[in-house]
């Protein structure tokens, strides 16, 4: 078993703390946005188009990633109204879907660009940027397994964790990690693979959204709904809505004009 007795806050600068998970999602943000510049010229988008993307999908992410959470924990927030408003709680869910919707609405207001396009060339970002922002989760202490007497459980251990002090526990953190680094090799892979624009992206949250269904079953977690927790049936929803439009309209084609 592993032990981990880290504080979640690196440092503190007066009454302001800053935490391992903070610094993560910041370095996971920065990810995307080195990848996002990246790829910038396939595109064929001016950079300030895609400086106002960015910054669109950034604020709409954070935005929905904390109404779920906060919907999510309803109970809690009910009773401590005072809590809403802050970002000690969000979603990967959240944080995706909401960048997306803003990014896609942003798409149809500048007419710029089509987003399909956009999000076929950004999906591996995405997925690599999820990968860095659940180190910050195993550091915090959150989104932890069921107790387990596994040789790879984890053990926290300070007092300040967000996880069961002393419990060992499924390291489902680590395991989305592997997973999601998986899924950015494929995506790199298929780029290229597929017609029309947003294929890829597409497979990527049907992906996402197959893991989800399964590691939830592996956390303890609070039953949303039907007895599912909320990023499950959120999965479902997602895979309802992208798999008939894989199978209708996605086809395979010869690769082109891959990213170098």
């Amino acid at each position: 078993m592993i032990t981990i007795d880290i504080n979640p806050v690196a440092f503190s600068i007066g009454p302001v703390h800053v935490t391992w998970y903070g610094i993560t999602v910041a370095v996971a943000v920065l990810t995307l946005l080195a990848w996002v510049w990246r790829v910038r010229k396939k595109s064929h988008l001016s950079d300030n188009t895609i400086f106002t993307a960015a910054l669109v999908g950034i604020i709409s992410g954070i935005i929905v990633s904390r109404l779920l959470h906060v919907i999510d924990q309803w109970q809690y927030y009910i009773a401590n109204p005072g809590k809403i408003i802050g970002g000690e709680g969000l979603t990967i869910w959240g944080a995706v879907l909401g960048a997306a919707l803003g990014v896609w609405i942003y798409s149809l207001i500048s007419k710029n660009f089509r987003f399909g396009a956009l999000g076929d060339l950004i999906a591996p970002g995405i997925i690599l940027a999820q990968a860095i922002g659940r180190v910050g989760c195993i550091v915090n202490g959150c989104c932890y397994g069921l107790e387990s007497d596994a040789i790879c459980a984890i053990i926290y251990q300070n007092p300040y964790s967000y996880g069961p002090i002393g419990i060992p526990v499924l390291p489902t953190q680590f395991f989305e990690i592997v997973y999601d680094l998986f899924v950015f090799g494929v995506l790199l892979a298929l780029r290229g693979r597929f017609k029309p624009a947003g294929s890829l992206f597409l497979i990527y949250l049907s992906l996402y959204s197959a893991w989800r269904l399964f590691i939830e079953l592996l956390r303890p977690g609070t039953p949303f709904l039907f007895g599912m927790h909320q990023a499950q049936l959120i999965g479902i929803v997602v895979l309802l809505i992208c798999l008939p439009q894989i199978a209708l309209k996605t086809r395979w084609v010869k690769k082109e004009d891959v990213i170098k």
